[in-house]
Parts: structure tokens; C-alpha cells; sequence
């Protein structure tokens, strides 16, 4: 019996050592996922980015254009020709082996005016588009969020400025201010203020309401503090759309000022000013405005499809996953 007894107190004592089994069920690889942090926004903008092909060629278009840029107003040497030498003995040579894109009225080889030109359309157009940039938000974010007379005035100015096409309000600003690229500059970026007005104060018309503004407001931060650290960072993403668009079309602008010989002047090498001058021998020598026009054309749809491919990944319901 003693032993019988030291037997089951044993017993007992291994059944107290070993672990009792788990009533929760291992977790799964659905789990752990879920559990992970998830994506940040630019982060999936960017995977959504990269699926969208036209997207993706635009901008390595674009930064190439950039380096050209770049490298043209840094190292001049590296162009075949000197884009502003005129030869007249050379005029209107076709395109060869010796001058890729043919020479101008004057000599000039083109193919070096246009890289050349690479420096003024996108010095232009970022330029302008930040004048836009930072006046349009500033005014859209001052009258979505303030609202009453304040809205009422600045939203009747806007709307003015729409109601004539934008190239005429252009013109007419550089009758005011006078030819020259910094002009332009001003001139393409005052016209599209009005767009920019309007995207922002329409965004925080719908955010301005919310429970983080609310609690903002609570804690006793100023009105400025609660427009650009809490309500502009939630209507960011519409911005940067504009902003993409607003390049190609800035550039679009400045082009048909250089057109009407309002923009960049002579011996600038302008690829509007380079498309109006060309006009004049059209059937004598087509390229000399069959270039400059297509570098306008591809620059634009590069930036448009830029744009559109942004939009696309910052909209969740349009991200390919």
C-alpha cells in the first residue's frame, strides 16, 4: 500500500510540472499580417505609381529633361554647337548627320536651341507654378476656412479671373509689366491663382468640420496654426495633383507667349519663340518648326500623364493592388 501511495504521489507531482495546453489557438499568417504596420500613404502612392507604365516613361522623361537642363546651363560644351552663333552661309540646312534637326533663318543649329530651350520652359514653368502655389493656397485656405465676407471677396476675385481665358489675361499682364522671361514668370503665375483658390477652399469647406479641427480649436491654437498644420497637410494630395497639371500647362502658356513674341526674347532660345519665327517658312523649311513644336507637345503630355498617373495612385478606389 506505501507503495501504491508514493506512486500516485508521483504522478500527481508530473502532472503539476507539465505546462497545461493553450486554449488560445496559434496565430495565424492572416493575423500577423494584419498586425504589421501598415503602408504609409506615399509609400503606396508610390507602389500604385510604379504599375502605371505611362506614368512611370513620363517621368523619367521629365527627369531627363531636368538633366539636360542641368548639364546645358552647367557644362555648354557638352552641345554639338553653340546654340546662339549665326552662320547665314549655314541657313536652313536640312536636318543630317552634321545637324540633327537642321539649322534656323540665321544658322543656328536647332537641335542645340532646343536642349538649350529645355533650361527656359521649365525654369518657367516651376517658377510660375509656385507662384500659384503659394498664393492660391494661401487665399483658398483663408477663405474655405474663415468663410463670410472674407470668402465672399476673395471667391468674387477669383471668379473674375476665370471668367477671361487665361492666355488673355496673360497678355494682358505682360502689356502691364513688360516683355522678358521674368514677366512671363509673374504673368503665368498670377492667371492661375484662381485654380489653386478654388481646389483648396473646396477641400477644407469638407474638413474643416472635422472632430481634429474641433479639438485644435479646444486646445486654444490660432487659426493659422490649425490651417497649415492640421487642415492643409489632409488636402495635400489634391495640391500636388494641381501643381503636376499646372507645370504643363504653365509651360503650355509661356509657349504661346513666346508665339506672339510677348515671351522670352531674341537670341533666348525659346521653344514658342522658335515655333513662331519657324511659322514663317513653313513650306520652305517645315522643321524649323516641326521640332520645337514636338518638344512642346511631348514635354506637356508628359507632365499631364504625370499628373494623371498622381491622381490615380492617390485615389484609393483607382490603385491597382
Amino acid at each position: 500500500m506505501i507503495l501504491v501511495a508514493e506512486l500516485i504521489n508521483d504522478t500527481a507531482m508530473l502532472q503539476e510540472q507539465e505546462p497545461a495546453p493553450s486554449s488560445v489557438p496559434p496565430e495565424s499568417p492572416d493575423a500577423e499580417r494584419s498586425s504589421a504596420k501598415p503602408e504609409s500613404l506615399w509609400k503606396d502612392m508610390w507602389y500604385s505609381l510604379t504599375q502605371n507604365k505611362p506614368a512611370m516613361v513620363s517621368l523619367f522623361f521629365i527627369l531627363l529633361l531636368v538633366v539636360i537642363a542641368i548639364v546645358t546651363a552647367v557644362v555648354p560644351q557638352v552641345l554639338p554647337y553653340d546654340p546662339y552663333q549665326q552662320d547665314l552661309s549655314q541657313s536652313f540646312q536640312a536636318p543630317s548627320a552634321a545637324h540633327w534637326f537642321g539649322t534656323d533663318q540665321q544658322g543656328r543649329d536647332i537641335f542645340s536651341r532646343v536642349l538649350v530651350g529645355t533650361q527656359i520652359s521649365l525654369t518657367v514653368g516651376l517658377l510660375s507654378m509656385s507662384i500659384s502655389l503659394v498664393v492660391g493656397v494661401a487665399l483658398g485656405a483663408i477663405a474655405g476656412y474663415k468663410g463670410g465676407v472674407v470668402d465672399t471677396v476673395i471667391m468674387r476675385v477669383m471668379d473674375m479671373m476665370l471668367a477671361i481665358p487665361s492666355i488673355l489675361l496673360a497678355i494682358a499682364f505682360m502689356a502691364a509689366l513688360g516683355q522678358g522671361i521674368d514677366k512671363a514668370i509673374v504673368a503665368i503665375g498670377l492667371v492661375s491663382i484662381p485654380e489653386y483658390a478654388r481646389i483648396v477652399r473646396s477641400q477644407i469647406l469638407s474638413v474643416k468640420q472635422s472632430d481634429y479641427v474641433a479639438a485644435a480649436r479646444v486646445i486654444g491654437d490660432t487659426d493659422a496654426v490649425i490651417i497649415f498644420r492640421h487642415v492643409l497637410p489632409n488636402v495635400l494630395p489634391s495640391i500636388i495633383v494641381r501643381a503636376t497639371l499646372g507645370i504643363s500647362g504653365a509651360i503650355l502658356d509661356a509657349a504661346a507667349l513666346g508665339f506672339l513674341g510677348l515671351g522670352v526674347q531674341p537670341p533666348a532660345a525659346e521653344w514658342g519663340d522658335m515655333l513662331g519665327r519657324g511659322r514663317n517658312y513653313i513650306f520652305q523649311a517645315p522643321y524649323a518648326m516641326i521640332f520645337p513644336g514636338l518638344a512642346i507637345t511631348v514635354t506637356v503630355l508628359a507632365f499631364n500623364l504625370l499628373g494623371d498617373g498622381i491622381r490615380d495612385a492617390l485615389d484609393p478606389k483607382a490603385r491597382k493592388r
